[in-house]
């Protein structure tokens, strides 16, 4: 064994040495990502944890805007900040909580699991705005229970 390979391994013993704790949460403006924010909130303060708060916007072709692409980018990136502003506005306080507020292209599914690979917890809400009403859970979460490199945990209200 290297003496490489035995700090590497006596830093992972430690117990002294503490990584610092990510919540990764999901919203896209649905009121039960608000519930999973809401909740993300409250395990940042008791965990001591940093938050990251996003939003996934996919962005469709241009082919299907018939324009260059430039001006629809353009414009989803603004509705994306500005969902993210709304979300903000309606969030319980964060004071005293490392926050950071995050406007991501691509698709939700992949941008959250993307981001729990560095997460000590990620959380998303069962029901957004996307998918079938008469699914129990929907694709995002069952993508990001499936596929996370954390643990994750799904908000659900029973109707």
């Amino acid at each position: 064994m290297t003496s490489l390979q035995t700090d590497a391994m006596t830093d992972l013993q430690d117990p002294e040495v503490e990584s610092p704790q990510r919540i990764v949460v999901g919203v896209d403006g649905s009121p039960l990502a608000l519930v999973a924010l809401d909740l993300a909130i409250k395990e940042a303060r008791y965990r001591d944890a940093s938050l990251h708060i996003t939003y996934a916007y996919p962005v469709m072709a241009s082919a299907l805007t018939g324009s260059t692409g430039l001006d629809y980018y353009d414009q989803v990136e603004a509705e994306a900040r500005e969902l993210v502003e709304g979300v903000k506005a309606q969030a319980p306080s964060t004071e005293g909580i490392d926050v950071q507020w995050l406007a991501v292209p691509g698709n939700p599914s992949e941008v959250l699991i993307d981001a729990s690979a560095d997460a000590t917890l990620l959380i998303v809400g069962s029901r957004g705005l996307g998918g079938f009403m008469g699914l129990m859970m929907g694709s995002v979460s069952t993508q990001c229970a499936h596929y996370s490199h954390c643990p994750v945990l799904i908000v659900r209200v029973d109707h």
